[in-house]
């Protein structure tokens, strides 16, 4: 199985019918992580040790991880269709 990450939950659908047997496509419905609200100015970024952004994971993905994690251990591919917004 190969599998297709996406962004919006509408979209599984569609995707899966464009794609066919052999393809999972899931959704991550909205973003997962963002950047944290500590660091220098809260701005979620280490400016000291080259800008370096510091992420943080949403509270109410983590059940939404665990459900990526299984069903990426079971993929022999993984793809990330990402939307061409501020992450894509």
């Amino acid at each position: 199985m190969k599998l297709v990450i996406v962004e919006s939950p509408n979209k599984c659908q569609t995707i899966e019918h464009y794609l066919g047997a052999g393809y999972k496509v899931v959704a991550t419905k909205g973003h997962i992580r963002d950047l944290a609200k500590k660091g220098e100015g809260g701005l979620g970024i280490d400016i000291k040790h080259g800008f370096i952004p510091i992420w943080e994971i949403s509270p109410s993905k983590k059940e939404l991880i665990e459900s990526l994690k299984k069903y990426a251990s079971k993929a022999e591919e993984i793809y990330l269709a990402t939307d061409p917004d501020r992450e894509g």
